[in-house]
């Protein structure tokens, strides 16, 4: 029993000391986003109201680093950096607070890459959701998710209660990058599905976040017969479990009554009880939007149709389909309320 009542006490303990320690962390964090914003402040003044050449960025990053020697940040690219921070933001009201939560080398990485406010807005908000590190940031905004996340083609709105479904919608891309994979482009749906299983932890986190794997060619049996789904995950946030369906050729709508088809075996069968309702994606080489719609429009059951690709461009046809401004305000207010 004593050993017992330690062990807890010394959980209790260690889980206090790296919350104390995750509570600076992030404290330092905000103290320093603070400082470059401050810094690229005082650099536009100098530099555009009293009207100072761009040199002395060079003289002030020598200046600083011969003050504060052995102390990274202070080189001239990255002062030019800080200022370019405080040009983009300052005329912001609702992102200037928003960029103390993500560490510094996020927000330069966003500021360089990104195009406009909404498009920074949503990295900002999902590395902050997913804890995404540097690399997956860059890899994320490379390979086009913001847009991805933006056309995606679901059901959810419909069939999924208002209390997870929001979760949902953000849990499904309109197309998936495979370019790890290294597939030819042509290739069997055996070998795309071994593919992903040794390069499970990239699918994984291509898939998005929250995702745990389960199995593959997932067993189910009704009245005799066996039926087996490509691959089964589980969804963490959403408590689903989620069925997903690899095809090599192009969507059609028979798909979809295949899925529904698992998905009333899975929440009969699999699901446990304290678990939200199984949903299904369709990842298919190719999808016309419009089939996809009158497809799931009148399904009882939540699906999303994705495509995948092994490059990385965006293609252009997809850019005519991004929502209206509105329609995109409304997505980040649902985001921040899963914050």
């Amino acid at each position: 029993m004593e050993d017992k009542i330690y062990t807890e006490f010394l959980f209790e303990l260690k889980t206090r000391i790296k919350n104390a320690q995750y509570q600076a962390l992030k404290a330092v964090n905000k103290e320093y986003i603070q400082l470059c914003w401050d810094i690229g402040k005082s650099l536009q003044e100098k530099l555009e109201i009293s009207g100072w050449g761009k040199s002395v960025v060079e003289q002030v990053a020598k200046d600083l680093q011969f003050e504060f020697p052995g102390t990274r940040g202070f080189s001239a690219r990255n002062l030019w950096r800080m200022k370019q921070f405080f040009d983009i933001y300052s005329s912001f009201e609702i992102l200037p607070p928003m960029v103390a939560e993500i560490g510094w080398a996020h927000n330069v990485a966003i500021i360089e890459k990104c195009k406009d406010e909404k498009q920074r807005e949503f990295y900002i908000l999902m590395t902050k959701k997913f804890g995404w590190t540097k690399n997956v940031l860059i890899h994320q905004i490379e390979n086009n998710t913001y847009e991805k996340h933006l056309l995606g083609q679901t059901n959810f709105e419909q069939v999924l209660p208002t209390e997870y479904k929001h979760q949902a919608i953000l849990a499904v891309k309109d197309e998936y990058q495979f370019d790890f994979l290294e597939l030819s482009s042509e290739h069997s749906e055996y070998e795309l599905e071994h593919s992903i299983l040794k390069n499970i932890r990239a699918f994984l986190l291509e898939m998005g976040g929250y995702f745990s794997f389960i199995g593959n060619q997932f067993r189910v049996e009704v009245e005799g017969n066996e039926y087996f789904i490509d691959l089964l995950l589980f969804h963490r946030k959403l408590r689903s479990l989620v069925a997903i369906e690899l095809k090599i050729g192009e969507f059609i709508p028979e798909m979809v009554g295949k899925m529904q088809f698992y998905l009333t075996i899975l929440n009969d069968k699999v699901k446990e009880p304290d678990e939200n309702p199984a949903i299904g994606i369709i990842i298919c080489k190719s999808k016309k939007r419009m089939i996809v719609e009158y497809a799931l429009r009148d399904s009882n059951k939540p699906i999303g149709v994705a495509s995948y690709n092994i490059a990385s461009e965006l293609p252009e046809t997809l850019k005519d389909f991004l929502p209206s401004a509105d329609q995109i305000e409304k997505h980040f207010s649902l985001i921040k309320g899963l914050l």
